[in-house]
């Protein structure tokens, strides 16, 4: 099958060289070098880094420039279901997830200039971004760091449009540092001398300043959340504020407040890189944006008829306590709104802070099923996240699969109740299992 030539090159890849990261530009230059330097040769780049956010921020960047009728180019990591979820190619109309032969034919040409020298396969795929990008026309290119900033593979772009941190909170700090102002540190390495910076919105004012001073000692132009640019909700409406005035916008599509500043970033972001933001076109990105995976609601599919009769079933890949915050304030709007039980299936990998990940759901949550992440060697045992879970103070058991979970709901559930409202989450390897059984891949 035809669909299978790229996977087949990347599992190829995967048994050549170390998976994870090797934080380091050197590799991935000295290949571009021999690649002919493609990441020179881009349209305007918008340049993503932060802890959470940065993918919704990219989501709503494509969102507002092909409202503007521009064709973009998309890197994002890491992908749900398929690799070729982390290239969508620009075109009039809408763009399309890589086609799998060109797709492939690239990854092979990469590895063929690499010549067997180490790398890792994240730098190899990043190099395969930017030859498909350079060699594609667009109008403008979204880069979704993968981790970090300062020595991410995606950070050779030497003179970016602009680039935007999204907030900023610990992870990953086996590379990036244990406390918060040593992550803003590597984040802000995607700064270049003279070039526009959107700060999003920040939790920690330690990143916070950190961010500031870089910016400043490297004469970036900034704008800054809460003082030169805002979003907030008002009267069922997004209501942006920057120096040019107010607009009076669609709520997002995206769920949870968390998405107005996240989306007042991507305004503010695309507006400094040149491309402007009209009301028409920014009203418009807010009804079509779609970000697979995050907050995403299943309201079909193999796994949806396993639940119990009218459940209301989310999705998130949020992985750190960082985002255990924003879903539970997510679904704490939707109580609100309907009230019903809460119900967490959760399975996460062990560089996570699960008990802090857990904490954001006390008193919100009536019971957490833990089940193994199957795609994922680093899979946390499910007894053990249970535990996790009960050290956070909720009522938790661990059970196989996520489909046991739903059935057990389904079996059990006293119809006198209303239906329940159903968190799947804890990770990204999780969540794309769950789209890939339930039968509403990426697209």
């Amino acid at each position: 099958m035809t669909q299978l030539l790229a996977e087949r090159e990347i599992q190829r890849l995967l048994t050549l060289h170390p998976k994870g990261f090797d934080l380091s530009l050197d590799r991935v230059l000295r290949l571009l070098d021999r690649l002919g330097n493609p990441q020179d040769r881009l349209p305007p780049v918008i340049h993503i880094a932060g802890t959470n956010g940065k993918g919704s921020a990219a989501a709503f960047c494509r969102a507002l420039l092909e409202a503007q009728g521009l064709s973009v180019h998309v890197h994002t990591s890491p992908h749900l279901v398929s690799w070729s979820e982390r290239y969508r190619l620009g075109a009039k109309g809408g763009g399309r997830l890589v086609a799998d032969a060109v797709f492939a034919e690239a990854i092979g040409r990469a590895a063929e200039a690499n010549g067997g020298q180490p790398i890792t396969v994240f730098e190899i795929l990043t190099a395969v971004g930017f030859i498909l990008f350079s060699e594609h026309p667009a109008d403008a290119v979204v880069l979704e760091v993968g981790l970090g900033g300062r020595f991410d593979a995606t950070n050779v772009v030497k003179s970016p449009a602009v680039a935007i941190v999204m907030p900023i909170s610990p992870d990953h700090q086996a590379y990036l540092g244990d406390r918060v102002e040593l992550i803003a540190a590597e984040k802000a390495g995607i700064m270049k001398p003279g070039r526009p910076v959107v700060i999003g919105a920040q939790e920690f004012e330690e990143a916070r300043d950190v961010l500031i001073e870089t910016a400043e000692r490297l004469g970036c132009p900034m704008q800054l959340y809460g003082q030169d640019f805002l979003a907030h909700e008002e009267n069922g409406r997004l209501v942006y504020q920057d120096e040019t005035g107010l607009m009076d916008l669609s709520l997002p599509r995206l769920a949870g407040r968390h998405q107005f500043a996240n989306a007042a970033a991507a305004i503010a972001g695309v507006r400094v890189a040149g491309f402007g933001a009209s009301h028409r076109a920014a009203d418009e990105a807010m009804q079509k944006v779609s970000w697979p995976g995050r907050m995403q609601r299943l309201t079909s599919g193999r796994l949806v008829e396993l639940a119990p009769p009218g459940a209301e079933i989310w999705v998130d890949g949020g992985h750190n306590p960082g985002a255990g915050l924003v879903v539970a304030e997510a679904l704490a709007e939707q109580e609100e709104r309907q009230p019903r039980p809460l119900f967490l299936i959760s399975g996460m990998i062990n560089t996570k802070d699960q008990t802090g990940y857990f904490r954001a759901f006390q008193g919100m949550a009536r019971h957490v099923f833990t089940v193994p992440v199957a795609m994922s060697d680093a899979s946390v045992p499910k007894e053990e996240l249970a535990i996790r879970a009960t050290e956070a103070g909720l009522s938790a058991e661990p059970i196989d699969s996520v489909a046991n979970a739903l059935m057990l709901l389904r079996d059990t559930w006293d119809a006198r109740e209303a239906p329940p409202r159903i968190l799947i989450g804890g990770s990204l390897y999780l969540t794309g299992a769950v789209l890939a059984e339930n039968g509403t891949p990426p697209t």
